[in-house]
Protein backbone atom coordinates (compact mmCIF):
# COMPACT_ATOMS: atom_id res chain seq x y z
CA UNK A 1 0.00 0.00 0.00
CA UNK A 2 2.65 2.56 1.04
CA UNK A 3 5.22 1.58 -1.60
CA UNK A 4 2.57 1.30 -4.31
CA UNK A 5 0.96 4.64 -3.51
CA UNK A 6 4.25 6.54 -3.24
CA UNK A 7 5.79 5.00 -6.36
CA UNK A 8 2.57 5.57 -8.34
CA UNK A 9 2.60 9.24 -7.39
CA UNK A 10 6.29 9.87 -8.05
CA UNK A 11 6.59 7.75 -11.21
CA UNK A 12 3.16 7.52 -12.86
CA UNK A 13 2.33 11.17 -12.20
CA UNK A 14 5.28 13.38 -11.34
CA UNK A 15 7.95 11.75 -13.54
CA UNK A 16 5.66 11.24 -16.55
CA UNK A 17 4.47 14.83 -16.53
CA UNK A 18 8.04 16.15 -16.26
CA UNK A 19 9.10 13.88 -19.13
CA UNK A 20 6.15 15.18 -21.15
CA UNK A 21 7.32 18.76 -20.58
CA UNK A 22 10.89 17.70 -21.38
CA UNK A 23 9.67 16.42 -24.76
CA UNK A 24 8.59 20.00 -25.53
CA UNK A 25 11.79 21.54 -24.18
CA UNK A 26 10.21 22.80 -20.97
CA UNK A 27 10.51 22.11 -17.26
CA UNK A 28 13.50 21.41 -15.00
CA UNK A 29 14.68 18.45 -17.10
CA UNK A 30 15.33 20.62 -20.18
CA UNK A 31 18.60 22.00 -18.77
CA UNK A 32 21.31 20.76 -21.22
CA UNK A 33 23.96 20.78 -18.47
CA UNK A 34 22.12 18.47 -16.08
CA UNK A 35 23.81 15.10 -15.41
CA UNK A 36 22.04 11.77 -15.83
CA UNK A 37 21.78 11.01 -12.05
CA UNK A 38 20.34 14.46 -11.37
CA UNK A 39 18.04 14.08 -14.38
CA UNK A 40 16.56 10.95 -12.77
CA UNK A 41 16.27 12.61 -9.36
CA UNK A 42 14.70 15.77 -10.80
CA UNK A 43 12.21 13.66 -12.75
CA UNK A 44 10.91 11.76 -9.73
CA UNK A 45 11.17 14.30 -6.90
CA UNK A 46 9.64 17.76 -6.35
CA UNK A 47 12.77 19.82 -6.96
CA UNK A 48 13.17 23.08 -8.80
CA UNK A 49 16.39 23.98 -10.56
CA UNK A 50 17.22 26.65 -8.01
CA UNK A 51 17.45 23.80 -5.49
CA UNK A 52 20.71 22.65 -7.09
CA UNK A 53 22.51 25.00 -4.73
CA UNK A 54 22.01 23.52 -1.26
CA UNK A 55 21.86 25.26 2.07
CA UNK A 56 21.16 28.73 0.67
CA UNK A 57 19.13 31.10 2.89
CA UNK A 58 16.17 30.74 0.51
CA UNK A 59 16.40 26.96 0.62
CA UNK A 60 16.68 26.88 4.38
CA UNK A 61 13.64 29.09 4.72
CA UNK A 62 11.52 27.03 2.30
CA UNK A 63 12.78 23.58 3.27
CA UNK A 64 11.27 20.85 5.39
CA UNK A 65 9.59 21.69 8.66
CA UNK A 66 11.16 21.18 12.06
CA UNK A 67 11.96 17.71 13.37
CA UNK A 68 9.50 18.07 16.25
CA UNK A 69 6.72 18.97 13.84
CA UNK A 70 7.03 15.54 12.26
CA UNK A 71 7.49 13.80 15.62
CA UNK A 72 4.19 15.23 16.87
CA UNK A 73 2.39 14.21 13.69
CA UNK A 74 3.93 10.74 13.93
CA UNK A 75 2.62 10.39 17.48
CA UNK A 76 -0.82 11.51 16.33
CA UNK A 77 -0.77 8.79 13.65
CA UNK A 78 0.03 6.26 16.41
CA UNK A 79 -3.02 7.52 18.32
CA UNK A 80 -5.13 7.19 15.17
CA UNK A 81 -3.97 3.59 14.72
CA UNK A 82 -5.02 2.83 18.29
CA UNK A 83 -8.36 4.56 17.74
CA UNK A 84 -9.08 2.21 14.83
CA UNK A 85 -9.40 -0.61 17.38
CA UNK A 86 -12.51 1.15 18.71
CA UNK A 87 -14.23 2.10 15.45
CA UNK A 88 -17.34 0.24 16.57
CA UNK A 89 -17.68 2.83 19.36
CA UNK A 90 -16.92 5.86 17.17
CA UNK A 91 -19.39 7.55 14.83
CA UNK A 92 -18.54 6.68 11.20
CA UNK A 93 -18.24 10.34 10.20
CA UNK A 94 -15.76 10.97 13.03
CA UNK A 95 -13.78 7.95 11.82
CA UNK A 96 -13.59 9.56 8.38
CA UNK A 97 -12.30 12.77 9.96
CA UNK A 98 -9.56 10.69 11.58
CA UNK A 99 -8.85 9.14 8.17
CA UNK A 100 -8.45 12.60 6.63
CA UNK A 101 -5.89 13.70 9.23
CA UNK A 102 -4.17 10.31 8.96
CA UNK A 103 -3.78 10.78 5.20
CA UNK A 104 -2.53 14.35 5.58
CA UNK A 105 -0.01 13.58 8.34
CA UNK A 106 1.09 10.39 6.58
CA UNK A 107 1.77 12.23 3.33
CA UNK A 108 3.78 14.88 5.14
CA UNK A 109 5.91 12.31 6.95
CA UNK A 110 6.50 10.21 3.80
CA UNK A 111 7.57 13.30 1.86
CA UNK A 112 9.79 14.36 4.77
CA UNK A 113 11.53 10.96 4.72
CA UNK A 114 12.04 11.20 0.97
CA UNK A 115 13.32 14.76 1.42
CA UNK A 116 15.74 13.71 4.14
CA UNK A 117 17.14 10.92 1.95
CA UNK A 118 17.52 13.31 -1.01
CA UNK A 119 19.37 15.84 1.11
CA UNK A 120 21.71 13.28 2.71
CA UNK A 121 22.50 11.42 -0.55
CA UNK A 122 22.76 14.22 -3.13
CA UNK A 123 22.70 17.38 -1.02
CA UNK A 124 19.47 18.75 -2.49
CA UNK A 125 16.58 19.82 -0.30
CA UNK A 126 13.01 19.26 -1.43
CA UNK A 127 10.42 21.99 -1.42
CA UNK A 128 7.72 21.86 1.27
CA UNK A 129 4.55 20.27 -0.06
CA UNK A 130 1.96 21.33 2.53
CA UNK A 131 1.43 24.64 4.28
CA UNK A 132 -1.14 23.96 7.02
CA UNK A 133 -4.10 23.52 4.61
CA UNK A 134 -6.61 23.61 7.48
CA UNK A 135 -5.89 27.37 7.73
CA UNK A 136 -7.18 28.05 4.20
CA UNK A 137 -9.70 30.85 3.83
CA UNK A 138 -10.75 30.00 0.25
CA UNK A 139 -10.63 27.18 -2.26
CA UNK A 140 -8.09 29.15 -4.26
CA UNK A 141 -5.81 29.32 -1.22
CA UNK A 142 -6.40 25.66 -0.32
CA UNK A 143 -5.62 24.19 -3.75
CA UNK A 144 -3.18 26.82 -4.97
CA UNK A 145 -0.95 27.54 -1.99
CA UNK A 146 -1.52 25.08 0.86
CA UNK A 147 -2.49 21.55 -0.26
CA UNK A 148 0.10 19.36 -2.05
CA UNK A 149 1.81 22.26 -3.77
CA UNK A 150 4.02 19.96 -5.86
CA UNK A 151 0.90 18.97 -7.84
CA UNK A 152 0.09 22.64 -8.38
CA UNK A 153 3.62 23.29 -9.63
CA UNK A 154 3.53 20.36 -12.07
CA UNK A 155 -0.02 20.96 -13.34
CA UNK A 156 0.58 24.62 -14.05
CA UNK A 157 3.20 24.18 -16.84
CA UNK A 158 1.91 20.77 -17.99
CA UNK A 159 -1.84 21.49 -18.17
CA UNK A 160 -2.87 24.98 -17.07
CA UNK A 161 -0.58 26.99 -19.36
CA UNK A 162 -1.23 24.92 -22.54
CA UNK A 163 -5.01 25.04 -21.99
CA UNK A 164 -4.76 28.78 -21.29
CA UNK A 165 -2.81 29.29 -24.52
CA UNK A 166 -5.34 27.31 -26.58
CA UNK A 167 -8.49 28.78 -25.01
CA UNK A 168 -7.45 32.47 -25.03
CA UNK A 169 -8.19 33.02 -28.76
CA UNK A 170 -11.55 31.27 -28.38
CA UNK A 171 -12.81 33.13 -25.30
CA UNK A 172 -10.74 36.01 -23.97
CA UNK A 173 -7.77 36.60 -21.73
CA UNK A 174 -10.18 37.45 -18.93
CA UNK A 175 -12.08 34.14 -18.89
CA UNK A 176 -9.57 31.71 -20.39
CA UNK A 177 -7.93 31.11 -16.96
CA UNK A 178 -11.21 29.62 -15.72
CA UNK A 179 -11.16 27.05 -18.53
CA UNK A 180 -7.53 26.30 -17.72
CA UNK A 181 -8.45 25.80 -14.07
CA UNK A 182 -11.15 23.29 -15.01
CA UNK A 183 -8.74 21.46 -17.30
CA UNK A 184 -6.19 21.19 -14.48
CA UNK A 185 -8.76 19.75 -12.06
CA UNK A 186 -10.04 17.24 -14.64
CA UNK A 187 -6.50 15.97 -15.24
CA UNK A 188 -5.86 15.87 -11.49
CA UNK A 189 -9.00 13.79 -11.02
CA UNK A 190 -7.94 11.32 -13.72
CA UNK A 191 -4.48 10.94 -12.19
CA UNK A 192 -6.00 10.32 -8.76
CA UNK A 193 -8.18 7.63 -10.35
CA UNK A 194 -4.99 6.01 -11.65
CA UNK A 195 -3.32 6.12 -8.23
CA UNK A 196 -6.38 4.60 -6.57
CA UNK A 197 -6.33 1.87 -9.21
CA UNK A 198 -2.75 1.04 -8.25
CA UNK A 199 -3.75 0.98 -4.58
CA UNK A 200 -6.78 -1.31 -4.86
CA UNK A 201 -6.76 -2.70 -8.42
CA UNK A 202 -10.46 -1.84 -8.62
CA UNK A 203 -12.21 -0.55 -11.70
CA UNK A 204 -12.40 3.28 -11.49
CA UNK A 205 -15.85 4.51 -10.50
CA UNK A 206 -15.40 8.12 -11.62
CA UNK A 207 -16.25 9.48 -8.16
CA UNK A 208 -12.71 10.82 -7.62
CA UNK A 209 -12.82 12.65 -10.95
CA UNK A 210 -16.25 14.05 -10.04
CA UNK A 211 -14.81 15.28 -6.73
CA UNK A 212 -12.13 17.27 -8.55
CA UNK A 213 -14.53 18.49 -11.25
CA UNK A 214 -16.82 19.90 -8.56
CA UNK A 215 -13.92 21.61 -6.83
CA UNK A 216 -12.62 22.94 -10.14
CA UNK A 217 -16.04 24.37 -11.00
CA UNK A 218 -16.43 25.94 -7.56
CA UNK A 219 -12.92 27.38 -7.71
CA UNK A 220 -13.63 28.80 -11.16
CA UNK A 221 -16.81 30.42 -9.80
CA UNK A 222 -14.86 31.79 -6.84
CA UNK A 223 -12.21 33.31 -9.13
CA UNK A 224 -14.90 34.68 -11.45
CA UNK A 225 -16.74 36.35 -8.57
CA UNK A 226 -13.48 37.92 -7.37
CA UNK A 227 -12.91 39.31 -10.87
CA UNK A 228 -16.39 40.81 -10.95
CA UNK A 229 -16.44 42.46 -7.52
CA UNK A 230 -12.73 43.47 -7.72
CA UNK A 231 -12.28 43.82 -3.97
CA UNK A 232 -15.34 46.02 -3.46
CA UNK A 233 -16.77 43.50 -1.01
CA UNK A 234 -14.77 41.15 1.18
CA UNK A 235 -15.79 38.45 3.68
CA UNK A 236 -13.55 37.90 6.69
CA UNK A 237 -11.48 34.74 6.90
CA UNK A 238 -13.20 33.86 10.19
CA UNK A 239 -16.27 33.05 8.08
CA UNK A 240 -14.71 31.82 4.83
CA UNK A 241 -12.16 29.57 6.57
CA UNK A 242 -14.64 27.18 8.23
CA UNK A 243 -16.84 27.28 5.12
CA UNK A 244 -13.88 26.29 2.93
CA UNK A 245 -12.71 23.42 5.12
CA UNK A 246 -16.32 22.32 5.67
CA UNK A 247 -16.92 22.19 1.92
CA UNK A 248 -13.73 20.19 1.37
CA UNK A 249 -14.66 17.71 4.12
CA UNK A 250 -18.30 17.28 3.03
CA UNK A 251 -17.38 16.64 -0.60
CA UNK A 252 -14.56 14.32 0.51
CA UNK A 253 -17.00 12.31 2.66
CA UNK A 254 -19.37 12.13 -0.30
CA UNK A 255 -16.97 11.22 -3.13
CA UNK A 256 -13.36 10.79 -2.01
CA UNK A 257 -13.36 8.59 1.09
CA UNK A 258 -15.81 5.97 -0.22
CA UNK A 259 -13.34 5.23 -3.02
CA UNK A 260 -10.51 5.21 -0.47
CA UNK A 261 -12.39 2.66 1.63
CA UNK A 262 -13.40 0.62 -1.43
CA UNK A 263 -9.75 -0.18 -2.11
CA UNK A 264 -9.42 -1.34 1.53
CA UNK A 265 -6.56 1.08 2.11
CA UNK A 266 -6.86 1.30 5.89
CA UNK A 267 -6.78 -2.44 6.61
CA UNK A 268 -3.89 -2.92 4.16
CA UNK A 269 -1.99 -0.06 5.78
CA UNK A 270 -2.60 -1.50 9.26
CA UNK A 271 -1.26 -4.88 8.09
CA UNK A 272 1.88 -3.15 6.82
CA UNK A 273 2.31 -1.28 10.12
CA UNK A 274 1.99 -4.60 11.97
CA UNK A 275 4.53 -6.24 9.68
CA UNK A 276 6.93 -3.34 10.18
CA UNK A 277 6.50 -3.55 13.95
CA UNK A 278 7.19 -7.29 13.89
CA UNK A 279 10.28 -6.73 11.76
CA UNK A 280 11.65 -4.08 14.13
CA UNK A 281 10.95 -6.36 17.08
CA UNK A 282 12.76 -9.29 15.45
CA UNK A 283 15.75 -7.13 14.57
CA UNK A 284 15.97 -5.69 18.09
CA UNK A 285 15.78 -9.16 19.64
CA UNK A 286 18.48 -10.42 17.26
CA UNK A 287 20.99 -7.66 18.02
CA UNK A 288 20.14 -6.96 21.67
Amino acid sequence: MHLGGVSAFFLAWLANFKLLMFAFGKGPLSDPLISLPKFAVFACLPIKQDKLIPDSPKTAKQGLKSFWNYVIKGLLICLFLKAYDYTDLIHPKLTWVIYSFHIYFGLEIILAIVGGLAKSLIGIELEPQFDEPYLSASLQEFWGRRWNTMVTRILRPAVYEPVLYLSTPITSRKWAPLIAVMGSFVVSGLMHELIFFYLGRNRPSGEITLFFVIHGACLAVEVGVKKVIRGRWRVTGIITGPLTIGFVMVTAFWLFFPEFLRCDAISKALDEYAALGAFVKDVSETFW
